[in-house]
């Protein structure tokens, strides 16, 4: 079974293993006492706190474990939020965050507060001027993934956070898809970080404040972890934490050059095997280990179902494959093809054949799930015909309207439309993304008595 889904949870490193299993006969004692396990147990928190903080790059004082990246998310909104509440309870924020950015900033919204989302282009990336733009004398907080976690785009941090700077407004970055790889970009106020990104242990999350910044944990408090996240620390895991991100860092150099070459070959391979894909994300300024591709006319739950059956665990942003059955907040954001996504993430050691198999086995399973559904297997011909089309596909969930709207172009002449009937949110941005890649002009979205009407023009 080839696992490539290390953007999700990266398998546990051997050195997190050998940390945990140790710590766990040296580490179970409360490190707030003064006796003999106690002060063994606190040394051992006090050092993985200065090795995790070394890898940050901030002073220990300033870092914290939480009990998740989540957790150390909202506790680093929340508090940033709450510390400099006479600025204002404005947050800005790429539209291409993680959730739990999302989510905070919906509780900020629900609460009585506001937030702008600033636009990201067809890569995945923000304008550093734009987000500069967005910021108000109000503006309380700033957030800024470092690399996105679902197309590897890497954003502008230091170009933002100077902006931030000179705006006295404090700068959040989530490095949780990067910390692996390398510091983050200086001139951050916040950081939050997960371990189980990079071969740590699940439920290890990790909150630096920089000296300065502003901030009031909310919640009831107490001693430990400087109030920000209170509870027994779980010393086992946050000591097999900080020993996976040093090890992981001291590989991350020749590793990252190796699984960039894997990547690239992904890159450049599955649109030449499989056609009607497009690979998203930027080329260059992107995460080593990770692509995210859409394929036209694909199903992307059957698509995914069927790689796991041919022993490939990938992931995806399709709207068939999320709880909600809309589409990846990512993919909208970047207005790219959200039918068929797959999400490639190599784990560190991933081995070059296992990357050979898989382009070996993906364009099969592509073809097989388009046939079950009916795809076009080329462009219709070109009958002479003398009026536009209304495609009926209500009720039907993509990709089904795209695919019927590639069976009928064909039968109006160029300059002549087809309008697809739809209620799937989906088809938003699905059909105006199958016009660019075949050539097609999408004209507009018009309301209609059930979903929306979506109008395409011929032009080849």
């Amino acid at each position: 079974m080839s696992y490539f889904d290390a953007a999700s949870s990266a398998p546990l490193h051997p050195v997190a293993r050998q940390a945990l299993l140790a710590s766990l006969d040296e580490g179970w004692a409360d490190p707030a006492r003064l006796y003999r396990e106690g002060r063994r147990a606190g040394m051992l928190l006090d050092a993985a706190r200065e090795a995790a903080a070394e890898a940050v790059g901030c002073r220990p004082d300033e870092l914290v474990f939480t009990s998740s990246g989540t957790r150390a998310v909202h506790t680093a909104v929340s508090g940033a939020l709450s510390g400099r509440r006479r600025v204002g309870r404005h947050l800005v924020l790429s539209a291409v965050e993680h959730s739990s950015v999302l989510h905070a900033a919906a509780a900020l919204e629900a609460a009585g507060g506001s937030f702008t989302e600033v636009p990201v282009d067809r890569t995945g990336a923000v304008d550093a001027s734009g987000f500069g733009r967005a910021l108000r004398a109000d503006t309380a907080l700033a957030c800024l993934q470092s690399a996105n976690h679902e197309v590897g785009t890497e954003q502008p941090v230091a170009a933002v956070a100077e902006l931030c700077a000179a705006a006295g407004v404090p700068l959040l970055v989530d490095a949780a898809q990067s910390l692996g790889w390398g510091p983050v970009p200086g001139g951050w106020s916040l950081l939050t970080a997960s371990a189980h990104k990079w071969g740590g242990p699940a439920g290890v999350g990790l909150l630096a404040v920089r000296k300065g910044v502003r901030f009031a944990p909310q919640g009831p408090v107490d001693e430990r972890e400087s109030g920000r996240a209170p509870g027994f620390e779980n010393i086992p895991a946050v000591v097999a934490a900080a020993a996976s991100l040093r090890a992981v860092r001291a590989e991350a150099e020749a590793e990252a050059a190796r699984l960039r070459a894997l990547v690239d070959r992904i890159r450049a391979e599955v649109p030449r095997l499989v056609p009607d894909v497009e690979v998203v994300g930027d080329p260059e300024r992107r995460l080593p280990h990770l692509v995210t591709f859409s394929c036209l006319y694909v199903d992307g739950e059957t698509l995914l179902h069927e790689l796991d059956r041919a022993d490939f665990s990938v992931s995806s942003g399709s709207s068939c494959t999320s709880s909600t059955l809309t589409p990846s907040h990512v993919l909208k954001a970047m207005g790219v093809l959200t039918e068929g996504n797959v999400r490639v993430s190599l784990p560190t050691g991933t081995a070059a054949a296992e990357v050979d198999r898989f382009l070996e086995v993906l364009p099969g399973v592509v073809a097989e799930v388009r046939l079950r559904l009916g795809a076009p297997a080329a462009p219709a011909p070109s009958p002479a015909a003398s009026a536009s089309l209304v495609v009926d596909s209500l009720g039907r969930r993509c990709p089904v309207p795209v695919i019927e709207l590639a069976k009928v172009i064909g039968e109006v002449p160029v300059g002549a439309t087809v309008t697809v009937l739809a209620d799937d949110e989906a088809a938003r941005l699905d059909i105006p993304a199958w016009c660019e890649m075949r050539g097609q002009e999408y004209v507009c979205e018009e309301p209609a008595d059930r979903g929306s009407a979506y109008v395409v023009r011929r032009l080849t």
